[in-house]
């Protein structure tokens, strides 16, 4: 299948896009140990990452962004479990060997995480650190020494022969992204997780970052999952969009479609309130009440105290995922009459 149908086939939603995916998400659930008993802080997640594709996930503070992107990598708190599938490759990641995951973290499947500087060690050089994974691959000290200078130029830092030899501490928010995302690019992986990578930078920089994680992408053809709050990053970079609310999935199909004619009333509220989504003229709506969390998650519909268009239905019933239009689902009892609204 070509990449232009692969794209075509997942627009369309249809069973070959799933098996084509080059990373399967499945009823995704993750458990932690709370005061008052487990809690599921994610709960029946289930998206696809097609070949070649970015994917932004997105959605308020709390909702389970995070906690799915650390899920993917096998990184959760201690006391948490797991259950579901998260297939890549043929394989499913939560019940595969040490040894596998060893082979596909870092390689495989990279992550650019959101604070670059507790990513760092500040003991060592940036070099060093770039080239760890070329190093373990057996590369001679010369060929190594050309692999960090050429990922750091990639990563569009400049004098890399010299920046090379520096400390974590000397690189401004900025640079140190840019070798966050040189050391995710070391290992040549096929998947890309980026968890709020723009997060703590100023808001020139960002723009840089994310131009340079959209130019890599597309260049190296790599999938993407981009972890966001922001709803103006994921628009501009994102082919696809997964709208999280309170460790479930409200909402997701083409970033483009979603962001233009919600299928949610989670997600219309959230383009409501940030007018350059919608109109460079608009006013932001904001989204009245406070996010619900996993512990404390309403019955019914989690968003439902907060939705204008919340019945008793909302309040007692649970709503399944579904399919409401070619390649998207939402999460809501009334999505037909939310798109068409």
């Amino acid at each position: 299948m070509t990449r232009a149908a692969t794209a075509r086939a997942a627009t369309a939603g249809d069973a070959a896009a799933r098996e084509a995916s080059a990373l399967t998400v499945t009823d995704l659930t993750v458990t932690l140990p709370h005061p008052g008993g487990r809690v599921r802080v994610l709960d029946g997640v289930s998206f696809d990452v097609p070949p070649a594709t970015t994917v932004g996930l997105i959605g308020e503070s709390g909702s389970g962004k995070s906690m799915t992107a650390g899920a993917l990598m096998g990184l959760l708190p201690e006391g948490a479990t797991t259950t579901g599938g998260v297939v890549w490759r043929g394989t499913d990641l939560l019940t595969a060997d040490a040894a596998h995951l060893r082979r596909v973290r870092g390689r495989q499947i990279a992550m650019v995480f959101q604070d670059p500087l507790a990513a760092l060690n500040p003991t060592q050089r940036i070099g060093r650190q770039v080239g760890e994974i070329p190093r373990r691959d057996g590369l001679s000290r010369a060929e190594v020494r050309r692999r960090v200078i050429d990922l750091l130029d990639r990563a569009g830092i400049p004098e890399p022969e010299r920046r090379m030899r520096a400390y974590p501490h000397e690189f401004s928010g900025g640079l140190r992204q840019r070798a966050v995302i040189a050391m995710a690019l070391s290992g040549n992986p096929s998947l890309l997780l980026a968890d709020e990578p723009t997060t703590a930078l100023d808001v020139t920089v960002q723009a840089r970052i994310l131009a340079l994680l959209r130019s890599v992408q597309r260049a190296e053809g790599l999938s993407m999952l981009l972890v966001s709050h922001d709803l103006r990053v994921v628009s501009h970079v994102a082919e696809r969009v997964v709208v999280m609310y309170a460790g479930r999935v409200a909402e997701q199909g083409p970033a483009r479609e979603v962001l233009r004619r919600p299928a949610h009333p989670y997600t219309r509220a959230l383009v409501a309130s940030v007018p350059a989504v919608r109109t460079r003229t608009a006013l932001a709506d904001p989204l009245p009440g406070a996010p619900a969390t996993p512990a404390a998650r309403p019955s019914g519909c989690p968003f439902h105290p907060r939705c204008p268009l919340a019945r008793e239905r909302c309040r007692t019933e649970v709503p399944a995922p579904r399919a409401v239009a070619d390649g998207r689902r939402s999460a809501c009892h009334f999505a037909e009459e939310v798109l068409g609204s």
